[in-house]
């Protein structure tokens, strides 16, 4: 949850001025400071907590009764019973006061005018956290500094679909001895990220000798092993990866599966180019809708968001659209707060969406996303590093940490059966 914020907009009334009439106090932007740090460590830890320590106060600009503010908090930190805060207080409407205009006479300002800023600490005792420790992430670097997309109230009571990469192109068994790769052992691990609450298997295959494959055989042996065992809607990659062929990348459609990606451009993946061009992209999205799948876009640029609104508009795609943005991999777009709110602001109001983003930026960016309403990829395809021994136990344990906190924020993991509904895919048989 390192990243969350929480925002209040209060007006400054006659009773709050403490100067010559008119003047609020700094000690009512740290009244605001606090009520927002006791919502975050109610939605972090399930209690109030206490306001221990300010390291920093700061004010910049004078705030008057009739005056309007925006006041911030996010998390920086999280130690074992400490919670480091950054607090910001905005004007953002403002009392005139000038002789020629009635004293009931205001404005909004063309931009906010930071008033107050300070950086605190404040401590829940162990024995009152009472959400599940999974759920924090120490040791990442904040996010940027809160902006106007602040998060007030996360969508309670929406769906939320998880999707679980859970083999891979890259990962190799030397990275994580627990990568399944045969039929069977693929089988199992979707049924046990099922359990943990995922809807979706985005899936690639392997030989036996742990190559990657695009084979159609091997994709159908693998699609009814997973059947066997749950009922999630599997989505096989059609990736461009290095000097792979537009036939075999459309391998696995011939299994005729509910889902399939379909990349949108071409990406520097680390040091290499993973391959996309416009004339395959709408060749693979013919494929797909002729095998009767729904296209899941992937995104790993701004750019692949307009080309997938182009094949919108040519008709090679149909809505309702389903984007997945792929953050934070070497050569393409960072995993940024910034990022998110940018590449979904270009989303038409019906397309679903959801994040994945790589490495040690899997969990903040997806927990970020479903605050933000969307949806969350995680697993070992995506989360390609160690961390505390999370790996060793498969992708299981990264799909339950992101249901949980899909419950903290109030939204509720979807299952397959309604995923389905979500994504407009009709019930497999």
């Amino acid at each position: 949850m390192i990243g969350t914020k929480v925002a209040l907009r209060v007006r400054m009334s006659a009773h709050d001025a403490h100067y010559a009439g008119e003047l609020v106090d700094g000690a009512r932007m740290l009244a605001l400071f606090g009520d927002l740090a006791t919502e975050l460590l109610i939605r972090l830890d399930g209690d109030e907590g206490l306001f221990r320590a300010y390291e920093s106060v700061e004010f910049f600009a004078p705030v008057f009764a009739g005056d309007y503010l925006e006041a911030t908090a996010e998390l920086l930190s999280v130690g074992n019973t400490s919670r480091r805060i950054r607090f910001e207080a905005k004007k953002v409407v403002a009392n005139v006061r000038a002789e020629n205009l009635a004293p009931s006479a205001a404005d909004v300002l063309p931009e906010p005018v930071l008033v107050a800023r300070a950086v605190g600490t404040c401590v829940v005792p162990r024995g009152l956290q009472r959400k599940p420790r999974e759920l924090y992430m120490p040791g990442l670097p904040p996010g940027p500094a809160p902006a106007a997309a602040d998060i007030v109230t996360p969508p309670a009571g929406s769906d939320v679909i998880l999707t679980a990469a859970i083999v891979g192109a890259e990962l190799t068994r030397r990275q994580t001895p627990h990568l399944p790769v045969t039929p069977q052992e693929v089988a199992d691990e979707a049924a046990r990220c099922r359990e943990a609450g995922a809807a979706v298997i985005h899936l690639h295959v392997r030989t036996d000798d742990g190559q990657n494959t695009q084979a159609s055989e091997r994709f159908a042996e693998v699609i009814e092993a997973i059947h066997r065992k749950c009922d999630c809607i599997i989505q096989p990659s059609t990736g461009g990866a290095v000097g792979m062929p537009l036939d075999e990348r459309a391998g696995p459609l011939a299994c005729r599966p509910e889902m399939a990606t379909l990349n949108c451009g071409s990406i520097n993946f680390g040091d290499d180019v993973f391959v996309n061009s416009r004339p395959d992209i709408r060749k693979l999205a013919a494929k797909i809708r002729a095998a009767g799948a729904v296209p899941e876009l992937e995104c790993y640029e701004v750019g692949h968001v307009h080309e997938a609104l182009t094949l919108a508009a040519e008709g090679a795609i149909t809505e309702p659209l389903h984007f997945q943005l792929v953050l934070g991999i070497k050569g393409a777009i960072p995993a940024r707060e910034d990022v998110v709110l940018y590449m979904r602001s270009l989303l038409p109001r019906s397309a679903g969406w959801g994040v994945a983003a790589v490495g040690r930026w899997q969990q903040p960016m997806t927990e970020l996303a479903m605050r933000l309403g969307g949806n969350a990829r995680v697993g070992l395809e995506d989360n390609i590093y160690i961390d505390r021994g999370v790996l060793s136990e498969g992708s299981a344990p990264l799909v339950a940490r992101a249901a949980a906190y899909a419950r903290s924020i109030g939204r509720e993991p979807a299952t397959p059966t309604r995923a389905r509904e979500l994504l407009a895919i009709p019930g497999r048989s």
